[in-house]
């Protein structure tokens, strides 16, 4: 129970995702029902023990860690957690501390994360059309989270755009979301729209658009050059000559990441998931609870990484219309 974490592919593990919460202010369209049902406080882990299996993984190796949801900044009291793993950063056993949010609380937290050692962000941002991102998230305002981008820019935080390639949607904006962050001086990153979860009335079928196609649209307006800028995230990165930003695309459907792979994802119940498209898990909540100086989590997390798949098996196809993986994004931790 030592040493770095080893999958049986021989991928190292050192990037750990965690959901803080399944709740969220918005209801996105290809996330999750505008009616969705979110678990009993019970249920959920308590931000002790989301520390204390952080700590324990970043023991082992993991140098990368993201808090996620749901929307992470919506659970109360979460600006204690990461104060408490950003100790990690301060002795260099972590490398960084991030977070991926919808933006609707920075203009809340933007400067008490910085000064707590946030370099970098992700957004999720579909449309810079204000009745379109209504639409698309149900819930939100688009002005909100333009003042809270301002501020983060302002406390010198590094923002990078999560956009959703959503045919018939967002399909004739992707130019003007380019431009826009060339601007701003953000990155931004294309995610083709995976099969997880029941999202009530709409198809993911109509509304998948592989990024093959998306690149290729871009190609029209912009010059792109591969570059090997590398995060610890599954993108492949291109550099925007014109504006001299950056574009990722993620695609798992059409070209999977796999064989790369060194991330695992907890969730906000404290179950381990190995792989994001696969139902296999770890109980790390149980471990976690035991009273054994941390011997059962390390056990636990051992046994996990021992069992880590080769890959995942999303589809999107005519003849499945259910989806590939019954778990929401939210749940896992997107």
């Amino acid at each position: 129970m030592d040493g770095p974490l080893i999958d049986p592919h021989g991928r190292t593990v050192d990037y750990l995702r965690v959901s803080v919460t399944d709740r969220c202010d918005f209801r996105c369209v290809y996330c999750m029902s505008e009616d969705m049902s979110f678990l009993p406080k019970k249920d959920v882990l308590s931000l002790e023990e989301i520390e204390l299996i952080c700590s324990a993984f970043i023991y082992r190796g993991v140098k990368k860690l993201r808090l996620t949801g749901g929307e992470p900044l919506v659970r109360r009291n979460v600006m204690w957690l990461f104060r408490k793993l950003s100790r990690h950063l301060k002795t260099h056993a972590l490398e960084e501390l991030t977070i991926t949010t919808n933006g609707s609380q920075l203009e809340r937290f933007a400067d008490e994360l910085s000064d707590i050692g946030i370099r970098r962000i992700n957004v999720s941002l579909d449309t810079l059309d204000p009745e379109k991102f209504s639409s698309i998230t149900r819930w939100g305002r688009l002005d909100n989270v333009k003042r809270g981008l301002e501020v983060a820019k302002r406390a010198n935080i590094k923002i990078k755009i999560n956009t959703v390639a959503l045919r018939g949607v967002n399909d004739n904006e992707f130019d003007n979301l380019i431009s826009w962050c060339g601007d701003e001086g953000f990155d931004i990153t294309f995610i083709e729209v995976m099969p997880m979860g029941e999202i009530g009335d709409s198809a993911r079928l109509d509304q998948y658009m592989p990024l093959s196609m998306v690149r290729a649209q871009l190609n029209n307006s912009w010059t792109l050059k591969d570059i090997a800028y590398k995060t610890a995230g599954p993108a492949r990165y291109v550099k925007v000559e014109e504006t001299g930003g950056r574009i990722g695309f993620i695609t798992p459907m059409t070209h999977n990441f796999c064989e790369t792979c060194n991330r695992v994802r907890l969730t906000c119940t404290g179950m381990l998931y190995m792989c994001l498209g696969q139902e296999d898990r770890a109980d790390l909540r149980t471990a976690v609870k035991a009273d054994d100086g941390g011997d059962s989590l390390m056990a636990a997390i051992d046994e996990a990484i021992g069992r880590k798949p080769k890959g995942h098996d999303f589809i999107i196809d005519r003849r499945r219309q259910d989806p590939s993986n019954p778990r929401h994004m939210s749940v896992t931790g997107g």
